[in-house]
């Protein structure tokens, strides 16, 4: 990763980040194929929607015969976290148009949004409408023809999560926080351990009271509040 904000910096950097795509894009489809889906269906659905948790939920609810406005209901609850990484990103975006800042927030991900701040530490704390672009769009590419890639081969694969598929985003935001924790030379490290042991330990404990979305956005809140709070505290 390096200063440049243009759009093939934006497509070159993201393709590390988006190999994580191909796995879950698979294991979506091939849910998605062993559910009655067609693969125009399963690949319509990824240009349409394009939220990987989302994806999966609408088809488990399809099944049970949900009605649409619980299913619109849900993927919204979902995404709401979308609302507060938007919001972090518009800042830097703020002279750009309106019509760049919808296509970037309609292509938004977490992916995209953690590379983005990441990114920031190259950059002097700038970001370019070129180089998000770049690789929003790389990703949704990616992302789509994957699953459609899973919808083909659904009737090959059983089960997704014997070959690991599961885990592949996982493992994607694993190697994402530790490259921006070793890049981020404004707080100490181990001040940045210290926050992701307590994130852990609070998004653990909040699932015991609350769904899992629920205790995302609250550990999210939380977590940068007790973050700004210990740093004001600590250049005292």
């Amino acid at each position: 990763m390096n200063e440049q904000l243009d759009f093939e910096t934006g497509v070159r950097e993201a393709i590390p980040t988006v190999l994580g795509y191909i796995g879950i894009g698979l294991a979506f489809g091939v849910v998605g194929k062993t559910s009655g889906l067609s693969v125009l269906e399963i690949f319509l659905m990824s240009l349409i929607t394009y939220a990987g948790s989302a994806q999966f939920i609408m088809v488990s609810l399809m099944l049970v015969g949900s009605s649409i406005p619980f299913i619109m209901l849900s993927v919204f609850l979902v995404n709401a976290r979308f609302i507060l990484m938007s919001t972090t990103v518009a800042q830097y975006f703020r002279k750009d148009s309106l019509g760049q800042n919808i296509g970037i927030g309609s292509l938004l991900t977490d992916e995209s949004f953690a590379l983005s701040m990441n990114k920031l530490n190259f950059t002097d704390h700038h970001l370019k409408p070129g180089w998000i672009h770049g690789a929003n769009i790389v990703a949704y590419l990616t992302w789509a023809f994957a699953t459609a890639a899973g919808g083909l081969l659904g009737n090959l694969v059983g089960d997704p999560k014997a070959f690991g598929l599961d885990f592949a985003l996982v493992a994607m935001f694993i190697g994402l926080l530790y490259l921006q924790m070793i890049t981020d030379k404004s707080k100490a490290f181990v001040f940045q351990i210290f926050m992701v042991v307590v994130v852990c330990f609070l998004m653990y404990g909040l699932t015991i009271f609350f769904s899992n979305n629920v205790a995302l956005i609250v550990t999210t809140l939380v977590g940068c509040f007790l973050g700004m709070v210990i740093e004001q505290w600590r250049s005292r």
